[in-house]
């Protein structure tokens, strides 16, 4: 197939590691797949991550001929390429989509707190436990950076106990409301879910249809 996007994939692991997903499944959509790193947070906390991920945007960018930048990744790695597609790599709007498969959006969530109550990734990426108006907490919830139109594809597990379900559904409707045009997938399994599954493949190549130009 010819290449009909550039996607930056941002890998998952809790932002303390690098799980290995590396979104090769989806180069058949008509993807070239660059990966993007960024320090972990025994290195740096937030927003070092952001700063990584936007630096690696800016070279795929200069690399792609032309070609439109999307931004992607897995759990936590889906979380940094929400950031960096609604916030924007230089200006909000200079990306054409984000793919983000099972993200964790929401630190404050209350599913969130009670399921991840003695092991919360946010508290290492933050630097500390996050809370009501702390201004490193706000500024990393992804629902704080909406209004700039971007296409977002959120997909999810129904079953997944390690982020749960609730988060996508409910920034489904933030995006929704701030004007963004949205595809959720919430399908059956759990968390860290195979790419290559036919319905995830499905939709994720039904929602690069509606934001790519076809020939």
């Amino acid at each position: 197939m010819t290449e009909r996007a550039v996607l930056l994939w941002i890998h998952g692991g809790g932002w303390r590691g690098r799980y290995h997903e590396d979104g090769a499944a989806l180069a058949p959509l008509g993807l070239r797949l660059l990966a993007a790193t960024y320090r972990f947070v025994d290195e740096a906390h937030w927003p070092a991550q952001l700063d990584d991920v936007r630096a690696a945007a800016r070279a795929a960018r200069a690399a792609a001929a032309g070609l439109p930048l999307l931004v992607g990744g897995d759990s936590a790695g889906a979380t940094l390429a929400l950031h960096l597609a609604l916030r924007g790599v230089d200006r909000p709007g200079d990306v054409a989509a984000a793919l983000a498969y099972w993200p964790p959006v929401d630190p404050l969530d209350p599913d969130w707190r009670r399921l991840r109550a003695h092991d919360d990734p946010w508290a290492g990426l933050l630097g500390h436990p996050p809370a009501a108006g702390d201004p490193t907490t706000v500024d990393a919830t992804v629902a704080t950076h909406l209004g700039s139109g971007v296409p977002v594809l959120l997909v999810h597990g129904r079953d997944d106990g390690s982020v749960p379900v609730g988060q996508s559904v409910e920034l489904t409707g933030r995006l929704l409301a701030a004007g963004h045009p949205v595809h959720t997938w919430i399908t059956h399994g759990g968390h860290a879910l195979d790419l290559d599954r036919p319905d995830i493949r499905a939709v994720t190549a039904a929602f690069l249809d509606s934001v790519l130009p076809t020939d």
